[in-house]
């Protein structure tokens, strides 16, 4: 059973930095290209940055050269690392696995405000 979760949202003041977490199982997460996706209130789900083998990675356009995306292939980890947060980053952070028909973590939430 494939397994997403989610980990190190919270509340942080612009301009601050936060590192999420997405620990996988279940599949094989080397195998994959792992992404994470956004959702802000009210709108549709954004991409944020996606990740093949260790070092491929592409970012959308709204956090790139602020945010990192990275993944530990021995301990089935994939890791954002946020900084220069901007109150427009305030969103439901979700990783996903396009194993089989796809799957989604349960997200976690990030708040950016003072």
């Amino acid at each position: 059973q494939v397994q997403l979760v989610e980990s190190g949202g919270g509340l942080v003041q612009p301009g601050g930095s936060l590192r999420l977490s997405c620990a996988a199982s279940g599949f094989s997460f080397k195998s994959y290209l792992m992404s994470w996706f956004r959702q802000a209130p009210g709108k549709e789900h954004e991409f944020v940055a996606q990740i093949w083998l260790e070092t491929s990675t592409t970012y959308g356009d709204a956090v790139k050269g602020r945010f990192t995306i990275s993944r530990d292939n021995a301990k089935n980890m994939l890791y954002l690392q946020m900084s220069s947060l901007k109150p427009e980053d305030t969103a439901v952070y979700y990783c996903y696995a396009p194993y089989g028909n796809g799957h989604w973590g349960q997200g976690t939430q990030v708040t950016v405000s003072s």
